[in-house]
């Protein structure tokens, strides 16, 4: 019996301290959730109203999105220092803790962090933008999206290709914008009129990429070989269909100096490979005949 009264006694003393807490600190607790969630509620409509005039003012969608999530994030941070700040919580030791925590973090999660701050460098600077096309560290694609750590991109065969900003920042990038260019070279014989074979080689292209580009298809002499000349192509094609235009192009290159008796250089009935005579390059040795 003396045990009961004693639990009794002991629940009662819990119920008189809690009691005496809601008493004293209840109606503030409830304001501070108020005041939290309404703040909540402030500053996730302010982000967005930012993201929306950034919008407006044609500022760039990955980067209008950044600006309103810092904004939010910097707001929710003062929200719960002045939150805790009425409750009389003093903020030094808060504010040591998450140093050392932060510290901790960026030594344990550098490969992580370096993407993020890949991720800022390329939001702020927009070597490109989103629609672009881009290659970079040997892969292609259409700029899908731009995230803090990662950047996406669209192969030209649907394929979703992730690469970390990291792997970006620094290296060489090549923008396309939308288009890519086809560039293409054979070799013809010396006394095959070229400016004839330009026109014709002109009209194909003109002919299978039609009206996709403003750009004219650009088609000359590249370069010299031995006997011969070295006709070059540079077609500009959207660059989500790279290769497929890339084909057809060749193709009708091909069926346009087959339809007309232009034959590919030859050099003792095997087809010449073409050497690389550029500025920058040796002089390749002549092919045996």
């Amino acid at each position: 019996m003396d045990k009961v009264n004693e639990n009794i006694e002991t629940v009662s003393v819990w119920i008189d301290i809690a009691t005496d807490f809601a008493t004293e600190y209840g109606f503030q607790i409830l304001g501070a959730i108020v005041f939290l969630l309404i703040g909540l509620v402030v500053i996730n409509w302010i982000g967005n109203r930012l993201i929306t005039f950034a919008q407006l003012k044609n500022i760039d969608v990955t980067l209008s999105q950044f600006l309103g999530s810092v904004v939010k994030a910097v707001l929710i941070v003062l929200l719960i220092i002045i939150t805790l700040g009425n409750f009389g919580v003093s903020i030094a030791p808060l504010i040591a803790l998450a140093g050392a925590v932060t510290f901790g973090a960026t030594l344990a999660l550098q490969g992580p962090i370096s993407n993020f701050g890949a991720g800022i460098a390329i939001i702020l600077t927009r070597p490109f933008v989103i629609g672009n096309v881009i290659t970079v560290q040997g892969v292609s694609g259409v700029v899908d999206r731009i995230t803090l750590g990662i950047t996406f991109l669209t192969g030209e065969d649907g394929e979703r290709i992730a690469v970390p900003n990291k792997e970006i920042v620094g290296q060489v990038i090549v923008n396309s914008m939308e288009v890519r260019i086809v560039e293409s070279n054979f070799c013809i014989a010396a006394d095959v009129d070229p400016n004839r074979v330009i026109k014709l080689v002109q009209e194909a292209v003109t002919k299978v990429i039609g009206d996709e580009n403003t750009q004219p298809p650009q088609v000359g002499i590249q370069d010299f070989t031995y006997g011969g000349l070295v006709i070059g192509t540079r077609v500009w094609v959207p660059g989500l269909q790279y290769f497929e235009d890339r084909y057809v192009i060749n193709a009708a290159i091909y069926g346009a100096l087959h339809e007309n008796g232009i034959k590919l250089m030859k050099f003792d009935g095997t087809s010449l490979a073409l050497p690389p005579l550029n500025a920058d390059t040796n002089p390749a040795t002549p092919p045996p005949v």
